[in-house]
């Protein structure tokens, strides 16, 4: 009897023990799902992520940044600190905000460190960089704009999980028009009301099924005359204005092309195509004596590669060093100038659509490109020996992106995926030709596009093609339609980076003092569309429009003027 009723009451322990960790097991599973939730849910690290994260708390909603980057503020703070801006007046709120922090950082003595400010401003750069007027500085020390990214982050308690990636194959729940979840290869789940997609690459986008374009439509798609391919035409200085010989043994089809070459034809020109618009590291160098590490040998180092390089020096040209844009403390933001430079035509067709994998080797064949190009300058005998020892003064900054050998940690992707979404911003809106509803912010930076392809003239010479840079003519809208998808695709996103428009009128809208304006905008949406429980396309314009100028946005040329 004893032993029957001893059983009994071990196998009643073992129930309750067994119900006991179902619960807390429950119980935790309900926690985790909890703490992964918000009322939105930002995707990147870039400095529109960071805009709109600030919005969002600011503007009394929960909000988790799901970053596939560790590090904040993508090119803002990975060496862009020469920043693209137009019209500085059309950069208003949490974007100019940015800048005024910029300014105060460098309104202190300790942030000049290996030069004085008053020598950097006696050289010329106080007007271009400092406007004390309006108390904002628009160039800046890569480090020092994360900085500011992180004190964003910081001062209004936002939660940012970082080096999480989007799961591309099965990480987007949809219900009814809405994502519902998205799911990280780590394997966290993220469950919110609305989602912002802030990366470059559209990945969040592509996956919630909204339509996109890659690459460059004919000019007959939207009625533009600056689209497509643009063969023989010479915006800036990035083209071969000498006869260069584009064979290894010049004069000699039968060797075959030097690397970086391509044996295509450019196509028709306004007709249409794939590619997409050169990527580079933007570089942040230093000649101060104490704060410059030389220029790295990659294991893979051919001195072949850079022979075109060579030739350009042969025919005279000597600009190497006109793209070194100082910023503080004796460091450079240094981009592509002239025909043969740091942009690495041709080799990033595929990175919009690629896998995790074959995007990491497209970065790594142009950080091994760009390194080799440096050292190649700094040390080949085939340099003009004015440009080489000169390029022996520079190095790379020793006190900037320490975790990652000096080299930048984003590599610029100047246009990737753009949506085709409830609005396509053109050339006609960027020129003023037509009327832009629903105005979130202001553009007014060139239509830029950097060379797309590098080929061989009916002549037998090589030339770029691609280099497009047109003014519009004052500063223009952007519709709040560019940052949605088509209400049938998905009623609960926002795009503030990979926008609604036209390649060529991304050439202009792709600066980042613009992609923190339509984050923050964006955000803003995404609130009222939670307080009111509509989608995101259903949001009143007048609403939207009001709250956004009070939180000193700028959505009109009146304003610019006042």
């Amino acid at each position: 009897m004893n032993i029957k009723l001893n059983i009994r009451i071990l196998r009643s322990f073992i129930a309750i023990f067994t119900f006991c960790l179902v619960f807390i097991g429950c119980q935790q599973a309900q926690k985790t799902e909890s703490s992964n939730t918000a009322d939105v849910i930002i995707y990147g690290g870039t400095s529109a992520a960071v805009t709109a994260a600030v919005e969002v708390v600011q503007s009394g909603k929960s909000v988790i940044v799901v970053s596939p980057d560790i590090h904040l503020g993508g090119l803002s703070s990975g060496g862009l600190g020469f920043t693209d801006t137009g019209n500085k007046s059309t950069i208003g709120g949490l974007s100019r905000e940015f800048y005024h922090r910029v300014w105060q950082h460098y309104n202190e003595d300790a942030a000049w460190v290996w030069e004085k400010h008053s020598e950097y401003g006696n050289k010329g750069q106080e007007t271009v960089a400092m406007d004390g007027e309006n108390r904002t500085m628009w160039i800046f020390e890569p480090h020092v704009a994360e900085q500011v990214f992180e004190d964003f982050v910081t001062e209004n308690n936002i939660r940012v999980d970082r080096d999480e990636w989007l799961d591309r194959e099965n990480g987007v729940e949809m219900e009814n028009g809405k994502i519902s979840a998205i799911t990280t290869l780590s394997g966290k789940t993220y469950k919110g009301k609305i989602f912002i997609d802030a990366t470059y690459e559209g990945d969040l986008m592509a996956e919630a099924g909204v339509s996109y374009h890659v690459g460059r439509e004919a000019c007959s798609v939207y009625g533009e005359e600056w689209n497509g391919v643009q063969a023989g035409v010479f915006h800036h200085g990035h083209h071969f204005s000498n006869n260069i010989d584009p064979y290894v043994i010049p004069g000699d089809p039968s060797s075959g092309l030097l690397p970086k070459i391509s044996a295509e034809k450019p196509g028709t020109n306004c007709s249409g195509d794939n590619k997409v618009q050169a990527y580079c590291f933007r570089m942040c160098m230093s000649n101060h004596p104490n704060n410059r590490v030389p220029f790295p040998k990659p294991d893979n180092y051919d001195p072949k590669d850079y022979e075109l390089l060579a030739r350009v020096f042969d025919a005279g040209w000597r600009d190497w060093f006109n793209k070194f844009d100082m910023i503080p403390n004796k460091k450079t933001d240094t981009n592509n100038h002239g025909p043969f430079s740091s942009d690495n035509l041709g080799m990033n067709y595929d990175y919009p659509e690629a896998s995790y994998e074959r995007r990491k080797e497209i970065i790594k064949e142009h950080e091994d490109y760009q390194k080799g190009l440096l050292y190649f300058v700094a040390n080949d005998e085939g340099v003009p020996q004015e440009i080489r020892e000169e390029m022996q003064n520079w190095g790379l900054a020793a006190d900037e992106f320490t975790d990652n050998g000096n080299w930048p940690h984003q590599l610029y992707i100047r246009e990737a995926r753009r949506m085709i979404g409830d609005y396509v911003t053109t050339e006609n809106d960027v020129l003023g030709k037509r009327e832009v509803p629903k105005p979130v912010g202001m553009g007014s930076y060139t239509m830029d596009s950097h060379n797309i392809q590098r080929y061989v003239t009916e002549e037998g010479y090589v030339q770029n093609e691609g280099d497009i840079g047109v003014h519009p003519h004052h500063p223009y809208q952007i519709s709040y339609g560019s940052i949605i998808p088509k209400k049938e695709e998905c009623n609960n996103l926002l795009v503030p980076v990979a926008v609604s428009s036209s390649h060529i009128a991304f050439g202009s809208i792709r600066m980042e003092p613009v992609f923190m304006i339509l984050g923050q905008s964006a955000a803003t949406a995404a609130c009222i569309s939670i307080d009111e429980k509509i989608d995101v396309q259903n949001v009143q314009y007048e609403e939207l429009e009001k709250l956004l100028l009070s939180k000193g946005q700028v959505l009109s040329s009146a304003q610019t003027e006042q």
